[in-house]
């Protein structure tokens, strides 16, 4: 039996489908829907069981001698999340809560963290997971934050001589995520890809809006970043469950900055239209807390003995585009 949190969502729904496809048939969601659409993402699905998180527990508890992996994906990831409080809970506390059921019980844990954790960049993007390396890391904003507590907390625990009250489990990876877009994220409002905007922007006015730069070192659209296709964190993700002896932090990236600029004619190259853009004023809630730069170095994963080359931004959105957002199911 396999257990995806936060598997409605858009990575845990990707996960879902890439496990169905290898023949796993003891699939488990764990996920809250409220009034959102995101269990369209599962309609495709041929689930085992589908639980809300106060069952996590309870369920784990009841089926612990057949749980082979955990993938935890559940999260509040609105970087705009004001409740620091709700954050914590939600992101720190269950992930920890999780690392210590799955390490009494033997069971195997992947974790989303995020590129988040780095903050501006002036630290850099290396996934060192020593206590020293993380300690210099600054994120902007509450989500980070949270993220960046669980990979300290797991590296402190990493490094004590005795580890009764947190023993790790037999497998924990955990995953720096940068800026990740593809299918099934449809649900996200404002929080989706740029990709997923620029895309609408274009059929509805035949323009991209992009945010103007407020940072002398960066052009207005020419803010960097580095965009993973949604299929290549898959290659990862199942790359470790293939590994199980396979452990630390990773980050996930392409090591490929490019501009927001150029995801913006990759859509309309995709599109087969001519480019037009247009800059807006960022948001007053995302200045001084705005990463203008990231790129994954992927030590952490090279060392594991991860080979597989990454989409290209142009290769990964025109696939997004055509196979997916240009369809009448555009649901993998």
């Amino acid at each position: 039996m396999i257990i995806v949190t936060g598997g409605a969502g858009f990575i845990g729904s990707n996960i879902v489908a890439a496990l169905e496809e290898r023949g796993i048939n003891r699939l488990v969601v764990c996920d809250t829907f409220g009034d959102t659409a995101k269990w369209q993402n599962l309609v495709k699905r041929d689930l085992y069981n589908c639980i809300d998180a106060p069952q996590l527990f309870p369920f784990l508890e009841t089926h612990k001698s057949q749980i082979q992996v955990i993938f935890h994906m559940g999260a509040i990831s609105d970087t705009t999340e004001k409740n620091v409080d709700l954050i914590l809970d939600q992101n720190y506390r269950l992930t920890l809560n999780l690392l210590q059921w799955c390490g009494r019980h033997r069971v195997r844990l992947i974790y989303a963290s995020s590129a988040a954790t780095y903050g501006d960049g002036s630290a850099g993007f290396h996934d060192s997971f020593t206590r020293r390396d993380l300690s210099k890391l600054r994120p902007l904003n509450p989500y980070g934050w949270s993220k960046h507590m669980v990979d300290r907390t797991v590296a402190q625990i990493r490094e004590l001589s005795s580890n009764d009250d947190y023993p790790l489990p037999p497998q924990y990876a955990g995953l720096k995520f940068f800026n990740v877009y593809g299918p099934n994220e449809y649900h996200k409002g404002g929080q989706m890809s740029v990709v997923n905007q620029v895309y609408h922007q274009i059929l509805q006015k035949g323009t991209a809006r992009l945010f103007k730069s407020d940072h002398p070192d960066y052009p207005d659209g020419g803010q960097l970043r580095d965009f993973i296709y949604v299929n290549d964190c898959l290659d990862v993700m199942m790359w470790l469950y293939d590994h199980p002896e396979k452990s630390g932090l990773f980050n996930v990236g392409t090591g490929q900055a490019r501009s927001f600029a150029d995801l913006a004619r990759a859509v309309f190259a995709a599109l087969l239209r001519p480019e037009s853009l247009e800059f807006i004023e960022m948001p007053e809630i995302l200045k001084g807390k705005y990463q203008y730069f990231t790129q994954s170095i992927n030590a952490g994963l090279g060392a594991a003995g991860y080979t597989r080359a990454f989409t290209s931004l142009e290769e990964g959105v025109k696939d997004y585009v055509q196979r997916f957002l240009m369809q009448d199911d555009p649901y993998r």
